[in-house]
């Protein structure tokens, strides 16, 4: 039998865990001046500007105490890597992380964007009518050069028709239109 040298299977969390340490949102704020975070809270020159959220505190944190019940809107809870919402813009960018190095599963979860995003803008469209908000919401990837082979091109342009966004390696900041 031979051993898996590349990723995937066991060695997926180990991968993805690494590449996703590499691309943690927190960090690349935390390196912006005047930027700090105090637990979800992002804070800008001593001012909340936004929270940063990921996996389960996207509805513990955001949604819940603003009236949202993920279980009577969508079949079934969406754990996203990385959320940021930044109170000036109204808008919850979605980040998700995808590290692939041999071909695999990830293929196909590149191709659940347009689903996931529709999912995620029921959930914001009931926070937006039970609070009177107008919140947007980005869908974004970031991915790994794996994904810059010519194979992907089809993938690429469907995510990009699919009204998402991706990115390789890292998510510019300016595509969050942090407060400076």
């Amino acid at each position: 039998m031979s051993r898996n040298l590349y990723g995937g299977g066991a060695n997926t969390n180990i991968n993805g865990l690494k590449f996703e340490q590499d691309t943690a949102l927190k960090e690349a704020i935390l390196k912006i001046k005047g930027y700090k975070i105090d637990g979800n809270k992002l804070i800008y020159n001593d001012e909340p500007v936004g929270l940063l959220l990921a996996k389960h505190s996207l509805y513990k944190v955001f949604l819940e105490p603003k009236g949202v019940n993920y279980k009577e809107i969508i079949s079934k809870q969406l754990l996203p890597d990385e959320t940021i919402f930044i109170y000036k813009t109204q808008i919850l960018h979605i980040i998700e992380k995808k590290f692939q190095s041999i071909s695999g599963s990830v293929d196909e979860k590149l191709q659940t964007c347009g689903f996931k995003l529709r999912q995620y803008e029921k959930l914001i469209n009931n926070l937006n009518e039970k609070n009177c908000w107008k919140v947007e919401v980005r869908y974004h990837y970031i991915l790994s050069d794996w994904f810059k082979d010519k194979k992907y091109k089809d993938t690429l342009e469907y995510i990009i028709d699919e009204q998402c966004d991706y990115y390789f390696n890292e998510l510019p900041m300016s595509v969050l239109n942090l407060p400076t």
